[in-house]
């Protein structure tokens, strides 16, 4: 593995880490050797798992679920709301 484990980065590093490795994901798709895509895809896997970790109750967009999926064409938000609200 290459990089910090992701429990030792703090909130704004994982970040950082998410949003760089994500920018980066269709190049690597497209244009990385099979060893590349397989350490992108785990280092992807441990950065990811990390946030969720973190954040078990992040917000989640209704459109981004099945049952708001069937609905969008019904004009329905997909601004992320809070669980329980």
């Amino acid at each position: 593995m290459t990089g910090v484990d992701p429990d030792r980065l703090d909130d704004q590093q994982l970040m950082k880490e998410l949003e760089n490795i994500h920018r980066t994901r269709h190049d690597t798709l497209l244009y990385g050797s099979n060893d590349a895509l397989r350490a992108h895809n785990e280092r992807m896997a441990q950065l990811e798992g990390e946030y969720l970790r973190r954040n078990p109750r992040r917000p989640v967009a209704a459109g981004r679920t099945r049952e708001g999926a069937r609905e969008r064409g019904s004009g329905e938000s997909t601004t992320p709301t809070t669980p329980g609200t």
